[in-house]
């Protein structure tokens, strides 16, 4: 008994020590938090729980009122046809989610993989669709840019949720394609058709699958994914992104 008194002194003095001589700081601002056990600041958490207690469209993902969903849509959705069947999202593209998620891409700040991949599974689980999904299908990106950058970060987060789920990386993307941003929903269109294409032995027939990406804007890039694979023969697409920009030149 007083051996192991001894010894909890011991990490007791051994952890007030490397606190004092290395404390901890927020993996997001850098500014220091008083618990190691803390990944995030107080005003960083913050940031995240304010972007994401909102109600969203089940089917674009963006930010509306429980009351202006009818049929499961928004008054967006019923003017348009979309090619996927669902979106689940954690937030609006906005605050300290939009600064991790650059930072990750931008930056390669893949420490942010662990807590960015968990709120992306919390925000599935409260979705009615997860059990029907087959497979996870990453967007990917050009290789010219995956060679410049070095990952694709829908593949990354896809595969930090594929201890629940299978990875299949079935779709690429054939054609260079300007940057989205800045074109407006028509542009973004226009830039993103014949994109893509499916992977040689991957057979999607008859299968639910679900569409990971960072973002969606105008969702020009999940509606050609989704067209792909339904037209190889996917019975329903689903999506799952990090965040959802409502505005689109955003």
């Amino acid at each position: 008994m007083i051996v192991r008194k001894i010894i909890k002194t011991q990490e007791q003095l051994f952890l007030s020590l490397n606190h004092l001589l290395w404390p901890a700081t927020c993996m997001h601002c850098h500014s220091l938090i008083g618990s190691g056990s803390e990944i995030l600041c107080g005003d960083c958490w913050q940031g995240l729980f304010d972007s994401t207690n909102s109600d969203y469209c089940p089917s674009c993902g963006v930010q509306v009122s429980r009351y202006a969903i009818i049929d499961g849509k928004c008054n967006r959705c019923v003017a348009s046809n979309n090619n996927y069947d669902g979106i689940a999202r954690v937030s609006t593209y906005s605050s300290t989610l939009r600064s991790m998620i650059l930072s990750l891409k931008l930056s390669d700040k893949q420490e942010y993989l662990k807590i960015l991949s968990s709120m992306l599974r919390s925000s599935l689980d409260g979705r009615a669709f997860p059990q029907e999904i087959d497979y996870l299908i990453p967007v990917p990106i050009h290789w010219t840019r995956q060679l410049s950058r070095g990952f694709n970060q829908s593949l990354l987060l896809a595969k930090e949720l594929g201890d629940e789920y299978l990875v299949i990386d079935a779709l690429a993307r054939i054609k260079m394609t300007r940057m989205q941003p800045g074109l407006s929903p028509a542009g973004r269109k226009r830039n993103i058709k014949g994109a893509f294409a499916l992977r040689r032995g991957n057979n999607i027939r008859g299968k639910n699958l679900c569409l990971v990406d960072d973002i969606k804007t105008s969702g020009a890039t999940l509606n050609e994914c989704a067209k792909i694979l339904k037209d190889a023969g996917a019975a329903k697409v689903y999506a799952l992104v990090l965040a959802v920009a409502d505005k689109v030149n955003s």
